[in-house]
């Protein structure tokens, strides 16, 4: 019985290999699907593909489908499906097109929807809604209706609550508000391989109280490169509210008003880690008004083009480890509240300005292993507030200049060389 099987798959396999030319992709495509159980395409529902007519009922005929049998994949063959209202995806269900890399917009053809609903208010349902373990894969999704010179707000592209929601292998052209893991608590998630442009918040995440996932994001100006001035006065790429373990690989922006921000949610602040990632361009780098203060957040392996800056309401540990920080303005680093903040390993080049490399008025600072590039720049400024500072062990070309403002508390500094 296996061999036969293993034969009979086969047999399929090479059909549509053999019948593409004279079927063309979709219909092969459609074909081969079409033999999977568990695998419902959206054509076999009525979904045209054609950029005209609406296809959400089909879309959703679909979904709704292979919920009936306890979930599934709905595959959506390449073509431009115009959704003229919005999709629920139902628990352990995934919403499959062909998507499998990044581009601009026209340079490939892939598994495109078109979404139109709800444009001039960020209020409504979002566009894709994910139930529990239900995923959203290669798929582009793009507002035709977006204003190039003015943009204006749209409900959230995609949002997901409760547990095991999945965005994979997506590309979010141009949205008003990217990815909401924030609604009704979302853990376990799972954010890869996703990029875009949205234009007022990229990701974000609240109410997440098991670990998050993000790695691989990319947002860059894939639809206009001249909306960058727009998102580099107004947008925030990364957003994180409450979050128990946060974990955020190979993630980048460039030119957005904020890169990384943290702050307070209903339900408190959260944490995380960030690794071999950036913000290029984006007058703010990282922005932290409140973390957890028994574990913070820490950046590794980081590259940032703007300033650092920690609110005076931020009470827990921020870390900078093997990060490098240069251009922008001001101070790279300009840290307050009653945390200690710690950076390690990192540099500092193409300083701007007379401000001082770090300005420090936070609780507690250390500082070591550095290496400051840019000869006669104040390295770091210690402010009234700080208590403690640390500062050993750097390579501070053009020699020591620390300005020491502290009003009480105790500062080591030694060991500098130039």
């Amino acid at each position: 019985m296996t061999d036969y099987r293993a034969r009979l798959i086969g047999a399929v396999v090479l059909s549509v290999v053999l019948l593409r030319p004279c079927l063309g992709e979709q219909t092969a495509n459609e074909l081969f699907w079409g033999q999977q159980k568990g695998v419902y395409s959206v054509i076999q529902f009525g979904a045209k593909g054609d950029g005209v007519t609406d296809d959400t009922a089909a879309f959703q005929k679909a979904l709704d489908a292979a919920a009936k049998d306890g979930g599934g994949i709905v595959f959506v063959p390449t073509g431009d499906y115009l959704i003229k209202g919005h999709l629920n995806v139902p628990m352990h269900v995934t919403l499959e097109g062909t998507l499998r890399s990044p581009g601009t917009l026209n340079s490939f053809k892939c598994s495109k929807l078109l979404a139109v609903e709800g444009r001039g208010s960020e209020q409504g349902e979002p566009f894709i809604f994910l139930n529990s373990g239900a995923c959203v894969k290669g798929l582009a999704i793009y507002y035709p209706e977006q204003d190039r010179k003015n943009p204006v707000p749209y409900p959230w592209c995609i949002a997901g609550a409760e547990y095991d929601c999945s965005v994979v292998d997506v590309m979010l052209v141009n949205p008003w508000n990217g990815i909401n893991f924030g609604l009704r608590g979302n853990g376990r998630h799972m954010i890869r391989n996703v990029s875009g442009q949205p234009l007022n918040i990229g990701i974000f995440v609240d109410h997440c109280f098991d670990v998050g996932r993000i790695q691989n994001v990319h947002f860059w100006p894939f639809w206009d490169g001249e909306l960058m001035l727009y998102t580099q006065k107004h947008a925030t790429a990364f957003k994180f509210a409450r979050t128990d373990w946060q974990y955020v690989d190979n993630c980048f922006c460039i030119c957005y008003k904020v890169g990384f921000h943290f702050i307070n949610g209903s339900s408190g602040p959260g944490n995380a880690v960030i690794t071999n990632s950036g913000a290029d361009g984006c007058p703010t780098a990282v922005l932290v008004e409140k973390i957890q203060p028994h574990s913070g957040v820490s950046f590794v392996n980081c590259q940032f083009m703007g300033t650092v800056v920690v609110t005076d309401q931020s009470n827990g540990p921020v870390k900078f480890a093997n990060c490098g920080f240069w251009g922008g303005k001001g101070p790279y680093l300009d840290l307050k509240g009653l945390g200690t903040v710690t950076v390690t390993a990192c540099h500092f080049n193409r300083h701007p300005g007379d401000d001082p490399v770090i300005r420090a008025d936070c609780r507690r600072l250390n500082v070591s292993g550095c290496d400051f590039m840019d000869d006669g720049k104040v390295q770091v400024e210690l402010g009234p507030n700080v208590y403690g500072a640390t500062i050993v062990g750097n390579n501070m070309r053009g020699g020591a200049r620390i300005e020491n403002k502290m009003k009480e508390g105790k500062a080591e500094i030694g060991f500098n060389s130039e």
